[in-house]
């Protein structure tokens, strides 16, 4: 008896802490959408994206060209020749990988522009729901645009509009 009572004391207080946390639900795919710096942001990234790789695009054609020439030309040349030929070409091959790894590496210049674009934007977003998470005592919120375990949610704790609505964003 004495174990049922404090089995049936246990599941009551785990039943009453479970049931006072609150969650609620963003879809950070259609807050994003909705505000237009960011839409402008990322057209502007993909600008630049753009004209960054027909850069090393050129830079790489330019290599393979001088290949091509240097292949139908290798039968006229000296050793000395064909060795000058083959440092120009590994540079230029050099040149071109070093642009890309400028541009599109880990710390790359798209990376740098991408993060002063974007983050102040997703800043701005995080602190609307922090503020909205606080003013209704949400204690979890969760992404459900990019959180692979959340299959479904009830659309009475997605705060996406709301979140929308203290940007100024509202619909």
């Amino acid at each position: 008896m004495k174990k049922l009572i404090v089995t049936f004391c246990f599941l009551s207080v785990f039943t009453w802490l479970s049931s006072a946390q609150k969650f609620a639900s963003v879809d950070m795919s259609y807050i994003l959408k909705n505000i237009p710096a960011y839409e402008t942001a990322n057209e502007q990234i993909n600008q630049v994206s753009k004209k960054w790789q027909s850069e090393v695009e050129a830079l790489q054609k330019e290599a393979e060209a001088m290949y091509k020439n240097y292949q139908t030309e290798l039968v006229f040349m000296t050793e000395e020749m064909k060795k000058k030929r083959e440092e120009e070409i590994v540079a230029k091959e050099k040149e071109a990988q070093e642009l890309k790894r400028k541009y599109f590496g880990p710390q790359g210049e798209l990376f740098k522009k991408r993060e002063s674009l974007m983050k102040p934007i997703q800043d701005e977003v995080y602190t609307a729901i922090q503020s909205i998470s606080k003013d209704r005592n949400i204690e979890v919120v969760f992404d459900k645009s990019t959180a692979m375990s959340v299959v479904f949610t009830t659309p009475g704790i997605d705060i996406s509009d709301e979140v929308l609505k203290q940007l100024g964003y509202s619909k």
